[in-house]
């Protein structure tokens, strides 16, 4: 494994859980949730034309 950024933000991530590996993962894993929904919404939007023109942000 290589160290760098994605180091850096893996152990800023741990940190901020107070050390705890099992409260990080759990953390990651419910941030990937919210980002795959996320997705899934931009891809529908996408599927009925909905990002057309401006002000068609879905996400946000």
């Amino acid at each position: 494994m290589t160290s760098g950024p994605n180091e850096a933000a893996i152990d800023e991530i741990v940190a901020r859980c107070n050390g705890d590996i099992h409260g990080a993962l759990k953390a990651l894993l419910l941030v990937n949730e919210q980002l795959e929904a996320e997705l899934q919404q931009l891809h529908a939007a996408v599927a009925h034309g909905g990002l057309t023109g401006h002000g068609g942000n879905v996400l946000h």
